[in-house]
Order: C-alpha cells, then sequence, then structure tokens
C-alpha cells in the first residue's frame, strides 16, 4: 500500500477557492447531505456544526433540507468562507447559517453541537486523531455524526487512474487537487484504528464507493 503523502491543511488560494466554488459537486454533496438526514430523520431544532465547509454548498444544503436547523460552518481558509458567506447572503439562509474562519482544532463552541457533519477534510489533517478527538469534545452525549472522505488508493498509477476516469473533463488545477488529495487519503483500516484508539469504536466506517469513506453513528 502506498504511503500517505501530505497536502497542505489549508486552502487558502484565491484561485483554488474559485474553482472548487465553481466545480459541480451537486450529486456528492446533495448525496451527503441526503444520507445525513436518512440516518437521522428526527432531529429537532438541531444545532449542526460542519468541519471544514469550504464555499459554504453543503451549510446551504442542509438549511434548504431542514427547516428549522441552525448550521454553524468552519474552515481555516478565510478565503473560503469569505465566498461561503457571499453564498449565504445570495441565497437568504443568512438567519440561520454562519461561518466561522477557525482550525477545527482551535474550536470552542458557546454550547455542545447537535450534530456533526464533515465533507473531505481529513485528508488535509496531518494528524487525523485530532479531528476524531475534536468529535468528542464539540458534541453533546448521543450527538450524530458524518464524516465522509477519499479512500487512499494502492499506488500513484491507481490514483491518477480514478482521476483520470472521475475528473476527465474538469479544470487542470481541479485534476491536480484531486490527485494530490487521493495520495493524503486515508484507509479503511487506519480510519478504523484511529477511532479505536479513542474509544470511538461504536461508529461504522463503511466504503460506499471505490474511492470514498463514511463513518456514522452516534459519539458518546
Amino acid at each position: 500500500m502506498m504511503e500517505r503523502v501530505l497536502e497542505p491543511e489549508v486552502m487558502d488560494d484565491p484561485e483554488q477557492v474559485m474553482a472548487y466554488a465553481q466545480a459541480d459537486f451537486e450529486e456528492e454533496n446533495q448525496g451527503f447531505v441526503n444520507q445525513f438526514f436518512t440516518l437521522y430523520p428526527d432531529l429537532e431544532n438541531p444545532h449542526i456544526v460542519d468541519l471544514g465547509c469550504g464555499p459554504g454548498d453543503i451549510p446551504l444544503r442542509v438549511a434548504r433540507r431542514h427547516t428549522t436547523c441552525r448550521v454553524t460552518g468552519i474552515d481555516a481558509s478565510q478565503p473560503m468562507i469569505n465566498h461561503a458567506e457571499e453564498t449565504i447572503q445570495k441565497a437568504g439562509f443568512h438567519d440561520r447559517v454562519q461561518f466561522l474562519c477557525q482550525r477545527f482544532q482551535d474550536l470552542n463552541l458557546s454550547f455542545p453541537a447537535d450534530a456533526i457533519i464533515s465533507n473531505s477534510l481529513v485528508h488535509h489533517v496531518p494528524n487525523p486523531l485530532r479531528f476524531w478527538y475534536s468529535l468528542k469534545t464539540l458534541l453533546k452525549p448521543g450527538s450524530p455524526v458524518l464524516v465522509m472522505d477519499l479512500l487512499r488508493p494502492e499506488s500513484r498509477e491507481a490514483a491518477q487512474a480514478i482521476v483520470d476516469e472521475r475528473a476527465a473533463d474538469e479544470p487542470e488545477r481541479l485534476r491536480h487537487d484531486f490527485f494530490h488529495s487521493l495520495l493524503a487519503a486515508l484507509t479503511e483500516d487506519e480510519v478504523a484504528a484511529q477511532l479505536a484508539e479513542l474509544n470511538l469504536s461504536r461508529l461504522l466506517v463503511d466504503v460506499p464507493d471505490d474511492r470514498h469513506w463514511i463513518v456514522y453513528g452516534r459519539v458518546y
């Protein structure tokens, strides 16, 4: 198995931010939101925290899907947060969705979150144990989580093949970042070992396709 190759922890290049903001992640992002509410259909007036919210697409989709939720999006990139705030203002959801430009490692909430979601943050984190520890400290006991990220291929050649198959028509910047994100991703076994180390083994690990893993369940 190929060793993990880290990439920058924060995406703060304005060109990179614009490329992601303009990219079509409709299927993946809406699927992620739909899966969260399918797993946890009975949330009442929840405060949902999105770790690594990027340009704000997922918080907006969450607010549209659940009409009484509040969402706080967290991202360490100020350009990402600027774009997210603009997106929410234009959509008219600024009363229920807010953003904080902050590293999740330094985050302190006034009140514990009712749920945490995160899509494609973990592969940016040099020490993922810090991410899983944050889940434990930021949530009310018994609260649900849904985390999704990329699955590291066995080789650079396999990573390039995934990029060529899944992102053939995307801009070169996105193809470049996709390839390096695959190299920085975790394996299913690594994720399971990290959860076990932090006594989060009640959470379930699944591999829904050839390039993603998900973790879901309730944190006690």
